[in-house]
Formats: structure tokens, sequence, C-alpha cells
């Protein structure tokens, strides 16, 4: 990652609809990042003073001016990424309930609790406190640009941070929306939230801004990199960076419940969601039935922007292409088609292909696809199912379909991957109280819930001596026999225990 951006540099965002420009953005290079890092410390000094409910009542105000704004803010995630009016909703909504959970629980969730000392330390009273860190830098995705940022952001600033948001170069205008509906909701504290825009470089210079840390979300590859760049100043990182998440649908499973599921996921939002389904692995008494099911309801969708579009066009230019070379890579390597083929774009966007007996070391199962594809493949047993969806380097979700809602949870306790949905998919990311995250190639760290309030803070221990040990451990000046009085003492304790 080098940095060649100008301070006078501008570029032009692009309609994925129509290929048009739709506004101009500064490329923001290190100087103007280093401002924003300053007015945004100089904000969360007095952010992070307030009362836990203070913060609350302001992040809830600006959460109603974002729901009495969502027509406005949808109408620019649909121009910047092509989502159809009803995605972008969906995903509008979905950020309001996180939202308003972090501004309503960040009170409860990192209020100072006392900690039981234990024997040796019986004359010792203990606390512990979540402080803020100060400003976190927020680096986003394209794909949900309201929704996704909003884990972090949200959190962030409940837990007393301030914010500097670099959304991705696809989706500038949403990014600087968040800000000023921020700004004028919470006049007094304006700056707190800050866009910055521009692409790599501008993402690269938030990274060695010294900030107190960052969250990335995006790929692999580009995680590597920021992670590069925050290693020089030992600044923290949490990274979400996509999965090849599976489906395993058993013997019993309601096969239309689980055809429906499984075409949503793989299709919604044109396929580009991190949590998507990409594999589904069926038992084989059920897999050709399964396969006619979900056939059956994707033929029935199209792409594009019309009245009688299922989903857009893909967000990225050259996303389309990584959809075809899967495709084709699959097929060649004995794959079959059993709906649409080799060529899946249209002028429309790309048309849903399923995949059936889709070897395991095909791009096409090892890989982030993100598009409107799906491989299903047939398995033995459960236990073959959940081997072939553990062998992935992502580890991000996952989804079982089955009657036995006990069976259904042992599968999931099997399962590598940071997040499970038994008999739906991607229900894990509506609930707010849930952290959300992986392992592997799908990062580390969570947002969400009260692991994500904690992961924007610092825990601070504190002891306070409530009287004198009777034998002080901690003193050249305690006496060899009680010392060993106590030891021996407590070696016994711990002999019967």
């Amino acid at each position: 990652m080098t940095d060649t951006s100008l301070p006078t540099a501008r570029f032009t965002s692009y309609s994925p609809a129509t290929g048009k420009p739709l506004a101009e953005y500064p490329v923001e290079g290190p100087e103007q990042i280093a401002e924003a890092v300053h007015r945004a410390r100089k904000a969360s000094a007095r952010w992070a003073a307030l009362p836990a409910e203070r913060r609350r009542e302001h992040l809830l105000l600006w959460k109603r001016l974002l729901a009495a704004s969502m027509d406005t803010v949808v109408a620019m995630v649909s121009a910047e990424t092509g989502k159809l009016r009803g995605d972008a909703e969906l995903e509008m909504i979905l950020a309001l309930e996180h939202l308003s959970w972090a501004a309503r629980n960040a009170g409860r969730v990192l209020r100072r609790r006392r900690i039981r000392t234990g024997l040796l330390a019986v004359n010792q009273g203990a606390t512990l406190v979540h402080r803020p860190l100060g400003v976190v830098g927020v680096i986003g995705p394209w794909n949900y640009p309201v929704f996704t940022p909003m884990g972090s952001i949200g959190y962030a600033l409940a837990a007393g941070n301030a914010v500097v948001f670099k959304p991705s170069e696809y989706t500038p205008g949403t990014g600087a929306l968040l800000a000023e509906l921020f700004d004028a909701a919470v006049p007094e504290y304006a700056g707190l939230l800050t866009t910055v825009t521009g692409a790599a470089a501008t993402g690269e210079a938030l990274a060695r801004s010294r900030v107190d840390k960052v969250a990335f979300t995006g790929s692999p590859g580009t995680a590597r990199k920021v992670m590069a760049v925050c290693a020089e100043s030992l600044t923290p990182l949490l990274a979400e960076c996509g999965g090849k998440d599976a489906v395993i649908v058993a013997a019993d499973a309601d096969l239309d419940a689980a055809a429906d599921a499984i075409v949503w996921g793989a299709m919604a939002n044109a396929g580009q969601t991190c949590v998507g389904v990409e594999r589904v692995y069926a038992v084989r008494e059920v897999h050709q039935a399964l396969c006619d099911k979900v056939v059956e309801r994707a033929r029935a969708l199209r792409p594009g922007t019309g009245p009688d579009a299922a989903y857009g066009p893909m967000t990225m230019p050259g996303q389309a292409a990584v959809v075809e070379r899967h495709v084709n890579e699959a097929v060649a390597s004995g794959a079959r088609a059993v709906l649409g083929g080799v060529e899946p774009v249209s002028e429309e966007g790309v048309n849903p292909v399923v995949l059936v007996d889709v070897p395991e070391h095909s791009v096409a199962m090892t890989q982030e696809t993100f598009g409107p594809t799906v491989a299903i493949n047939a398995v033995a047993d459960l236990s073959e199912a959940v081997r072939r969806a553990n062998a992935s380097r992502y580890a991000l979700g996952a989804s079982v379909f089955t009657r036995n809602r006990r069976s259904g949870a042992e599968v999931a306790s099997q399962l590598r991957s940071g997040m499970v949905s038994v008999n739906s998919v991607l229900s894990f990311a509506i609930v707010p109280a849930l952290p959300f995250g992986g392992s592997g190639d799908s990062g580390f760290g969570r947002i969400h819930g009260e692991d994500g309030l904690r992961a924007f803070t610092a825990p601070q221990s504190v002891t306070v001596q409530r009287f004198a040990p009777p034998v002080n451990l901690t003193s050249f000046t305690a006496p060899a026999a009680a010392k060993e009085r106590v030891v021996s003492l407590v070696r016994k304790l711990h002999e019967r225990r």
C-alpha cells in the first residue's frame, strides 16, 4: 500500500446500474487524515467524559434522525451500490436495530464492576472498568455500506470513542451522509464521527495515523496489508474478511424451507454478502430433491433495476468477471451447471447459477465468489458434511437444516465457523446481542453484542488495599516462617479441591 494521493485530487463515484457518474469526492491523504484524527481526538475527550446515559441520549437522537432520513439514505445506498430499494431498506433497519442496542446497553455492559479477589488477596478490593480507547479508525466495505460499518461505528461511539470513517471508494456518498446526519443530530459534538474519502492510499493513511484501533472489513489480502501497516505502530486491528459459508441439509430437513433459504442466502444483494450462502452439503438421499427445489426457485429470479428484478447489478465492475471465472473453472473441473452456465453475465447483471458435483479443490469451493451462485454437493452423512464445511480457510458463518433441533445444535457445535443458524440463514446477524465474526481467512475479533462493545475499550483493573494482610507476601520484611505457613496452607487447599 503506497500513498499516491494529492491534497487537491478528486475521484468520481459511478452508478453500477447505469455507469454514469454520481458525484466527486476529495482523495484525502496523510495530512487530511492527521487533521481529522486530531479533531476527533479533541472531540473524544469531551465525549468520553459524558455519563453513559448522556451518550445514550445523543446516539438515540442520531438513530431517530437516521430513521426519519431513511428514504434519503436508502436512495444513496441504491445509487452507489446498485442494490434494489428493498435490499437497501433491509440494510437500514438492521443498522438501526444495532445502533439502538449499542446505545441502550453500553452503560450496563461497560460499567465498573466489583471482582472477587480470592484467598491470597482477601485484603484487597478489586474493580474492573472498560475505558474508551480514544479514536477508532473504521475502514468500511461497499456491499453493505451502512449496516456493516455501523457494527463498528455505532458500538465504538457507544463505548465512548470518536470515529474516523473511511468508506469504500465505491460508496463515499453513503459514508459522508452518515457523518452529516450525526452532526445534524448532535451538533454540540460535530466532528465526533468524521468521514474521509479516497481509495487504498487513504485507508493506508488512516491505518498509519496512530488511531487507537482500526476496524477493517474487506478481503483477506487487503486485511494483511492493513495489518502490516498497523504493526508498524502496534495499532490493534479488528478484521472481518468475508466467508465461504456452508449450509448443511440433513435427510429429515424441510426441503422447501431449506431451498427457499438457500436461494435467498445465495442470491440476495446479487450474492454480495460476506455471510451469504456459497456451499451446500446435502445428504445423498435428499440431494436431488433439494437441487430441484433450489433450481425451481432460482430460475424465477432476474437481475436488473426494473420492477421485476430480484436483485441488482454487481457493484464492482470487476466482480462479474470473478463470478464467471469461478463458474467456468468449476465446470471445466467436472461440475455441472444445472441452472445458468459458463456465461452468466448479461446486460442486466449476473444471472443465477446453481452448480452440482463441484470438486472440493475448485476455486468455486475454496475462494469467495461473492456473486449469485451456489454449489450443492452430495455427502454420505452429516459427519462428512461437517468435515467438508470445516475444510475451508474461511470460518465466518454456517447454517444447518434439520427437523431435529437437538441434532441441529449438535452439528452446529462441531462447525468451526464463528456463527451458525439452525433452520434459517444469516439469522445471527439480525440479533444485536450476538457477537459477529470468524477466524482463519474470515479475520479475527468481534463486532455486535457485548463483545462488540468491549472490543472498542481498554479494560483497566484496579485493586485497593482495605486492610493490612496478616502475612505480606509482597514484602521483604515478612518472616520466612510465616510465608512458609501460607504456602503450605494454600498448597493443601489446592491438593484437596
